[in-house]
């Protein structure tokens, strides 16, 4: 069997037989993966196939499409994800694709379409899963295998897809809508955000979590549609898309119908739906089924309103920044802009400190220091210099950020954490969270499509609140919301009184504190039926609160058996968060079998029934997907130089070998304290431009020649587009996001395009 290739086709990569930044592959591994060849003479964005001689052979991305289709009833959500996989080659393949769903998504069923034929996939114990397609594989059967590789990553691999043929991979999962502030929330995520594995990683583990990313300026080949269904039960006020074009019909006032207005988009950042319905609040609710397992229910319990209190009792804030690689440009500026507003937010009794980590970790100061003008002022000096560059050591900064001060005044304790959280080690973070009770984390996700798990995981162990900052959004809003959360918690020391009635393994088992108008939403198991009153008990402003609702639990009711999925997806996430070293594997994987539930020891396989066996192997391929919106390739996998003579490729910084010594992991933190962080005002705009700009700009031939850029700005007002006109700065693309320009300038007017404050960072494309 000839060897395959694949390549991204780009004119500017010139050179065969080279690996790519960003290939997946360790460093000093052996490998069998395929090269990267691009040739010159093949349309931007294919996928090219070629023999062990160079020769393109032909086009080839197995992933064509992926269509989401969800309903929403009340706060719950039936979401449908089919992916549809194509053979355009001589040759069978199989086609390994990595991609997110939500974190919470209870995923409960899978099916495969091979031509006319609908295999009902089998839910079994991720290693008898494997053995199967495994199986099916050497016979020559299609087989389709689904493995949980994090809460919020999987991997879909299919196998055997005979030479023009389609296969069709159907995946269902069932979730509770966000509800928060009296507005629903629905998203869906389109992409992996690329994941730095410190060393300490198990190399097997770190590889599944990291797909291969299509390079710059290419497509990854695959598209995605999506559409909803929504039926509130009340009249809907409004509803609104910020990440995405929507069509919207409205059969009813309480029902709507949308979908993407560009049928088929770019899956490169997280889709997310936001609607109001009528009233100013919505109701405590209960939902139950009881059937042949017994007796589910879901409970449902508002907050109260929110008392404004003058609380200004002094408290010890740590704001902690990512200034890692995929921080690189807009995210890091996002992040800087809602910091910077944040400090602005502190009390003259508050006392703060500001932590900066990529490889290493710097504080601003050795401790805490009061909230004084001056300060603040070093605060804002320091967040002004930092720039987004190398990997993410984020353990480093948590343990820093968590340890406790020599203040011993008792001032309430605040670490706020401004990431993208794109770590593989997510399970080390999240426990070291655990072991500090002492302090309140508050995390902010910064950007187009974080990693919502870790980032959800620390604000719950760390009795905080989570907040997502889009590259589009208010960072002003979220910096509002923050301080009046950490001034004002809307209920904390939160219980559910039972009463008389015979319930049990109810999850969440620690409710979180209340620091903004978040429903209770609790799941659990009732033995008997029964009536009687819940008591919801709290403290809020420093009085007690109680609230009582009356619920029946019923001798039979067959509808709702979503419920039960719902209570055993709950019940796997505390098992596997109670203790994260070693989670409870065997109650796990029971639970998975017996509710058709996908766990990390739990996986979905269907195979094609056929009697003819095949000999020979597939062709391994693994999808490519996109980077995620407003990341910087440049940022995360280094700087590329394409030329004539061939292509310069660095290493990628995600997938670190333990045996390589420049990622060796440390025992102890080492923290430097930050010297004169002030560079020099001429230094500082050099620094926008990247190396290529900076070099045409110091030593260029003719300087008077024009070069094609992409400027990325603080603002895109009227008067900052109007002083890039007056620098001949000629826009050759519409732009996606406002405040990124691309276009070409003169190579003598870089210098003074970078003296412009309102530009943050100039590329080459």
């Amino acid at each position: 069997m000839p060897r395959i290739d694949f390549a991204l086709a780009s004119a500017a990569f010139l050179a065969a037989g080279l690996v790519l930044a960003g290939s997946g592959l360790t460093p000093n591994a052996q490998h069998r993966e395929p090269q990267t060849a691009i040739p010159g003479d093949v349309t931007q964005g294919s996928l090219i196939r070629t023999d062990p001689y160079g020769k393109h052979t032909g086009e080839l991305c197995p992933l064509k499409h992926t269509a989401v289709d969800a309903s929403i009833s009340g706060f719950l959500a039936r979401v449908t994800v089919t992916q549809e996989f194509e053979n355009n080659s001589p040759d069978r393949i199989e086609a390994v694709y990595t991609f997110p769903l939500p974190r919470l998504a209870a995923v409960d069923d899978m099916t495969m379409v091979v031509g006319s034929r609908t295999i009902k996939a089998e839910i079994k114990r991720r290693d008898e899963a494997r053995r199967i397609f495994e199986q099916a594989r050497n016979q020559g059967r299609t087989a389709a295998l689904l493995e949980q590789q994090r809460p919020n990553i999987f991997t879909q691999s299919v196998t055997n897809i005979d030479p023009g043929a389609k296969v069709r991979v159907t995946i269902s999962y069932v979730e509770t809508l966000k509800y928060e502030e009296g507005a629903y929330e629905f998203s869906f995520p389109m992409t992996v955000g690329p994941r730095y594995t410190p060393a300490s990683m198990n190399p097997a583990d770190a590889q599944a979590i990291v797909p291969k990313y299509a390079p710059p300026e290419t497509r990854a080949g695959h598209d995605l549609s999506l559409s909803v269904r929504l039926d509130a039960g009340v009249p809907i006020d409004a509803l609104t898309s910020k990440t995405h074009e929507v069509d919207v019909q409205r059969p009813s006032s309480r029902q709507a119908v949308l979908s993407l207005k560009h049928k088929a988009v770019v899956p490169n950042k997280d889709f997310i739906l936001r609607y109001d319905v009528a009233g100013s609040r919505i109701e405590d609710a209960l939902l139950t089924h009881h059937a042949d397992r017994g007796g589910f229910f879901t409970l449902i319990l508002q907050p109260p309103e929110r008392v404004t209190s003058e609380d200004v009792t002094p408290k010890e804030l740590v704001f902690v920044i990512d200034t890692s690689g995929s921080m690189s440009g807009f995210p890091i500026e996002k992040a800087k802009e809602t910091m910077r507003l944040a400090l602005a937010g502190l009390y003259p009794r508050d006392t703060f400190n500001l932590i900066s980590f990529s490889g290493d970790t710097h504080l601003l100061f050795p401790q805490p220091v009061p909230a004084t003008s001056a300060n603040l002022e070093a605060a804002q000096q320091f967040l002004a210099g930092r720039r987004g560059s190398g990997g993410t050591e984020m353990m480093k900064a948590v343990r820093a950020a968590l340890a406790p001060s020599s203040d011993d005044t008792g001032k309430v304790r605040i670490v706020c954490f401004m990431t993208d959280a794109y770590v593989g080690n997510e399970s080390e973070i999240i426990a070291e969270v655990k072991r500090h009770p002492e302090a309140r984390v508050f995390s902010f996700g910064i950007g187009s499509s974080v990693n919502r798990y870790l980032l959800d995981k620390m604000a719950e162990e760390g009795r905080g609140e989570v907040e997502y900052v889009g590259l589009n959004d208010d960072g002003s809003a979220a910096a509002r919301r923050f301080h009046e959360r950490v001034r004002n918690p809307l209920l904390t020391g939160v219980t559910v009184d039972w009463g008389r009635l015979a319930v049990s393994d109810v999850y969440p088992k620690r409710i979180p504190d209340r620091f903004s108008a978040k429903p209770v939403i609790i799941h659990g198991r009732f033995l008997s039926p029964g009536s009687g009153p819940v008591v919801l008990r709290g403290s809020m402003s420093g009085r007690p609160f109680t609230r009582t609702m009356r619920v029946d639990l019923p001798a039979r009711q067959t509808a709702n058996d979503v419920l039960a999925t719902l209570w055993a997806r709950s019940r796997v996430e505390d098992l596997m968060h109670l203790n994260p070293n070693a989670p409870d594997e065997a109650e796990v994987t029971r639970l998975g079998l017996a509710f058709r539930l996908m766990t990390q020891y739990t996986s979905f396989v269907a195979v094609e029934e056929r009697t003819e066996i095949r000999n020979g192997q597939p062709v391994r391929i693994q999808v490519p997907v996109e980077m995620p919106e407003g990341v910087s390739h440049e940022g995360v996998f280094g700087r590329q130089d394409a030329s004539a003579a061939g292509l310069v490729a660095r290493k990628m910084a995600l997938n670190m070998s333990a045996a390589s010594p420049s990622f060796v992991a440390q025992e102890s933190i080492a923290i430097p304290k930050v010297g004169d962080w002030r560079a020099p005002e001429r230094e500082r705009d050099k620094n926008k431009l990247d190396l290529r700009l900076s070099t045409l700009a110091a030593s260029a031939a003719d300087p008077s020649q024009k070069v094609e850029v992409e400027i990325w700005l603080t603002e895109a007002t009227a008067e900052v587009l109007d002083a890039l006109k007056k620098l001949g700065f000629e826009p050759t693309l519409t732009p996606k996001v406002a405040k990124i320009r691309t276009g070409r300038i003169r190579i003598d007017r870089l210098a003074a395009l970078a003296r412009m404050s309102e530009v943050l960072a100039v590329h080459a494309k």
